[in-house]
């Protein structure tokens, strides 16, 4: 029997305003599709995601990893030591090239956003270098050239605005480059910084404090809230919070800053209560807001937010039907996961494929600190406040084979199911690539597994996986109406 393929044509023409995680994939989806495509993009293919952010930062966090796998190797017995001129054992310190660090992640990102053009251009999409903004609901123009003195007009029948963000910056703490630092500016650095003090203990402020923890450098972070990574499951901030302790962190908790200053050789942040805090170097993470200023959203009728963000629905669809929105620019969860998904949505939706609307609650996340921070859709503390009826469990990694044989002592896997049904509804994993161990709950979650479904799998042993089936080993629902006997 023959096989036989459907291809799905159109000639319609998209516009795409951004070219990060968000565009590039609404490009490609588009192209797939038969559609004409234009991106506009000013920075690079792959935006602030590849060549500032998300790259380059999981480079380096990478590149701290390794640092602390040699000088912890000692615990499984692997011992490195040089000989002295008297033939004695010396051991050695690690120490940190961080030009050299600096200049091998930042070529990576700019690797990978070439990478990412060749995609594009191979699918057959234009691209156009420059700075766009919408022109009513039906084209983008772009300033290009020199100065931008030369115009571009793009006409389509769809337009996707992906314009990603920028960080925060707070008014008495404004970044200068060289001691008072967003997360764009880290990269520019020389050598590893004498005290570095992180402002904010959201996601970015934690990842880049361990990171320069783990790299050597000495670290204070300023948190307002009561723990690092408020918002998050608190089991999970508190392991957190002990492993920076014990790398030699200093926290400062319930602590605003209030001004950071250029003292010419270091820094000197002032807190709200009038204590000061004095460093070399000061990172300000506090957040970001959306690049949607002066793009012409307004006048195309594009509803937004008091802060900024575009106004989407679950397919990424703005207030003007021909106008969608994806990434960070969003009222969605900013990730450059989510991004992408919302660029293939959108263009499904616009182009008439078929479409799924995207679900907060089958949102994979991970916060990439030593150990990672992994979760899935509902969470404990939504069981607390009486928002689903739920069952927790949880299992320390330090109870399982392969962890043990790691060396691995901190981090848990924790299960959360539906009361009665033992259908998997969320999950946390903290450990070394939770990253990677959140999938098999994450395809529990999307399929609506039971806790018995799950641990009837088969897990490697040992495996740090099969922590997932031990734990819901231990969920167990005696239940044979439910699970047909």
């Amino acid at each position: 029997m023959e096989s036989m393929s459907i291809s799905f044509e159109t000639t319609q023409s998209v516009a795409i305003l951004g070219g990060g995680p968000g565009g590039y994939e609404a490009a490609l989806a588009a192209a797939q599709l038969g559609a004409e495509v234009t991106v506009v993009e000013r920075a690079g293919i792959g935006g602030s995601a590849v060549i500032t952010d998300v790259v380059p930062s999981k480079s380096l966090i990478a590149t701290a990893d390794a640092a602390v796998a040699i000088s912890g190797a000692g615990d499984l017995g692997v011992q490195l030591f040089a000989k002295g001129k008297d033939g004695k054992p010396l051991k050695p310190e690690i120490a940190i090239n961080l030009t050299a660090v600096n200049k091998r992640l930042l070529a990576l990102a700019r690797q990978q956003s070439d990478d990412m053009r060749a995609s594009l251009a191979e699918a057959g999409v234009r691209i156009i270098s420059g700075h766009g903004r919408l022109e009513g609901d039906n084209a983008v123009v772009v300033s290009t050239g020199v100065g931008g003195t030369d115009f571009d007009r793009i006409e389509a029948d769809t337009l996707v605005v992906s314009t990603g963000s920028s960080p925060r910056e707070l008014p008495h703490a404004k970044p200068d480059g060289e001691r008072i630092l967003t997360w764009t500016q880290l990269y520019n650095m020389t050598a590893l910084p004498e005290h570095l003090i992180v402002v904010g203990s959201g996601v970015t402020g934690a990842e880049f404090a361990g990171a320069y923890m783990n790299l050597g450098a000495k670290v204070t972070l300023v948190s307002s809230r009561d723990q690092v990574l408020p918002g998050e499951d608190k089991d999970a901030a508190a392991v957190l919070e002990r492993v920076f302790k014990r790398g030699g962190m200093k926290l400062l908790s319930k602590s605003r800053a209030d001004r950071v200053e250029n003292t010419g050789d270091g820094v000197v942040v002032t807190l709200s209560d009038g204590r000061t805090v004095e460093g070399s170097h000061c990172l300000v993470a506090v957040g970001s807001i959306p690049n949607t200023a002066g793009i012409g959203l307004e006048q195309a009728g594009v509803q937004m937010t008091d802060s900024g963000h575009i106004q989407v629905n679950r397919v990424a669809r703005t207030s003007v039907p021909n106008i969608y929105a994806a990434g960070d620019c969003t009222t969605f969860v900013p990730l450059a996961s989510v991004a992408s998904m919302q660029g293939r949505t959108a263009i499904f939706h616009a182009l008439g494929d078929i479409v799924i609307p995207l679900e907060r609650r089958r949102i994979t996340s991970n916060i990439f600190t030593a150990p990672e921070i992994a979760t899935i859709g509902w969470q404990e503390n939504d069981i607390t406040d009486g928002h689903i009826n739920g069952v927790v469990y949880k299992m320390p990694l330090a109870a399982n084979a392969r962890a043990k044989m790691m060396g691995i002592k901190d981090g848990f896997v924790k299960l959360i199911a539906r009361e009665g049904s033992g259908t998997v509804i969320g999950g946390v994993i903290v450990g070394p690539r939770a990253s990677e161990l959140i999938y098999p709950i994450a395809i529990a979650v999307e399929r609506r597994l039971t806790v018995d479904q799950v641990s009837r799998v088969f897990a490697v042993y040992p495996s740090l996986s099969g922590s997932i089936t031990d734990a819901a080993r231990a969920m167990h629902v005696v239940d044979h109406n439910v699970y047909g006997g």
